[in-house]
């Protein structure tokens, strides 16, 4: 597992990391967190197959942040119980020869929240999606910009770089 200091140098000089908010804050002793950019709700039915030849990817709706007074330089989103998607600010730029996994942050999961991540590939480049579940009957607020989960790079050997459909997603 790569540690902070690994990280730091591929963020400057490979740009494993870009459009991050605070990298000072963001960086911690064994990964980098990621942090919401936009959250979306599901709005209709999606479709997986064993070759992706039928995957249909559901649709969702921005959830639009509300700042809490005039001033505020960012809102929030008031989130009921249920399963959201969210896009990250940063984008994600890995060589082949590591890749990624996530975790939630525990500050989310002491909220009744929890995020839940497939693998960032080697040769994956793009903005980060997955998804949020609210189990907190109460809901919960997050902030734009918050800090809610976090990767970790693992070492591989050098393979092929990922091909699938969303590589360069903005």
């Amino acid at each position: 597992m790569l540690n902070k200091s690994q990280i730091k140098q591929l963020i400057e000089e490979k740009e494993l990391i870009s459009g991050y908010v605070s990298p000072d804050k963001q960086l911690t002793p064994n990964g980098f967190d990621l942090t919401a950019g936009e959250i979306s709700e599901f709005t209709s039915s999606g479709a997986v197959d064993f070759s992706n030849n039928e995957r249909v990817l559901p649709e969702t709706e921005k959830i639009i942040p509300k700042k809490k007074t005039e001033t505020d330089e960012y809102g929030w989103w008031q989130l009921d119980r249920g399963i959201y998607k969210v896009k990250t600010n940063e984008t994600v730029n890995m060589p082949n020869n590591l890749v990624a996994i996530a975790f939630t942050r525990t500050s989310l999961l002491r909220m009744g929240a929890f995020t839940q991540h497939g693998v960032w590939d080697a040769g994956f480049r793009g903005k980060s999606e997955f998804v949020l579940v609210v189990e907190n009957p109460k809901g919960v607020q997050i902030k734009e910009n918050a800090r809610i989960a976090q990767l970790a790079f693992l070492s591989a050997q050098e393979t092929e770089s990922y091909n699938g459909i969303y590589k360069d997603l903005k």
